[in-house]
């Protein structure tokens, strides 16, 4: 059987374990907070050996520095939302930590300077078809890969419904997985800072798009009637450039090439820290 490549969304994990873990982390003497790094690898940790049945080949991906910089270039409330108090830099603050310690235990990670972390993970993905690939992280952009072989892995979600296919997709939104960019465009994205159309809703996005259509195909589907269907003709020209911004890109130079081969044995979170002289 042919070995799973786990492609890891660094910041979503780091995020994750800075702000939804159990308990902070602190060192002995109490002046670090450790919690995002302890975190970082408990959580990869169990998520490999809970959800995974045989050892993977793993890559952790982070968000290059000026990753974001096209995309806001394009539209500048592109993640404009996003918070940048003191408390909200502490899983930037843990990041040179996390990527010492993979490198301690010989765990691969990448990071672009002007890539997205999203884009770097497209990119693997679609120059390595037909092999497992599973995709850790929270961010719903990466259901636009998802195929029989390529699936996201949320270890927030219910014990059960953490493996997130095309199945899912399609029943949960109404939407396949193709469709999403086309779908988060009129509905919206929070989370990036992008509204969609006023009034247009999951279940109306999804009614739009029903039969497999694109935004392509709206204006001549006789779809767009009503004061909700002039919005959408009002905002079309926005609403290409929303699908732009949601759309992952496949195309990167990476330096970066999957082995093929099982990645090494993740060790117990304490030991990274104790490795890196932070307790």
């Amino acid at each position: 059987m042919e070995v799973p490549l786990l492609l890891v969304d660094g910041h979503n994990l780091v995020w994750r374990a800075t702000f939804g873990f159990p308990a902070p982390i602190h060192s002995r003497d109490k002046t670090r907070e450790l919690t995002g790094v302890f975190g970082f690898f408990a959580l990869l940790r169990v998520a490999i050996r809970d959800e995974l049945t045989q050892p993977p080949e793993v890559a952790v991906v982070f968000d290059g520095q000026y990753g974001s910089a096209a995309r806001k270039d394009a539209d500048s409330a592109y993640k404009a939302n996003r918070p940048a108090d003191e408390a909200m830099l502490k899983p930037i603050l843990a990041l040179p930590d996390v990527k010492r310690g993979l490198d301690a235990y010989g765990i691969g990670w990448l990071e672009i300077d002007d890539a997205e972390a999203d884009d770097v993970i497209a990119t693997v993905v679609h120059r390595n078809p037909g092999r497992p690939r599973l995709i850790m992280s929270g961010d719903r952009d990466f259901y636009q890969l998802l195929t029989d072989d390529v699936h996201v892995l949320n270890t927030a979600m219910h014990p059960g419904k953490r493996h997130v296919g095309p199945a899912h997709v399609i029943e949960r939104y109404g939407v396949t997985p193709a469709q999403w960019p086309c779908f988060r465009a009129l509905c919206g994205d929070p989370s990036d800072n992008i509204p969609g159309v006023h009034g247009i809703g999951p279940t109306t996005a999804a009614r739009l798009l029903a039969d497999g259509l694109t935004l392509e195909d709206l204006p001549s589907s006789g779809r767009l009637n009503g004061a909700k269907g002039r919005r959408i003709q009002d905002a079309y020209d926005q609403v290409l450039a929303w699908r732009a911004l949601i759309r992952t890109r496949t195309d990167l130079t990476l330096p970066y090439r999957p082995s093929g081969t099982p990645g090494p044995q993740l060790p117990k979170p304490a030991e990274v820290v104790e490795k890196l002289g932070l307790w």
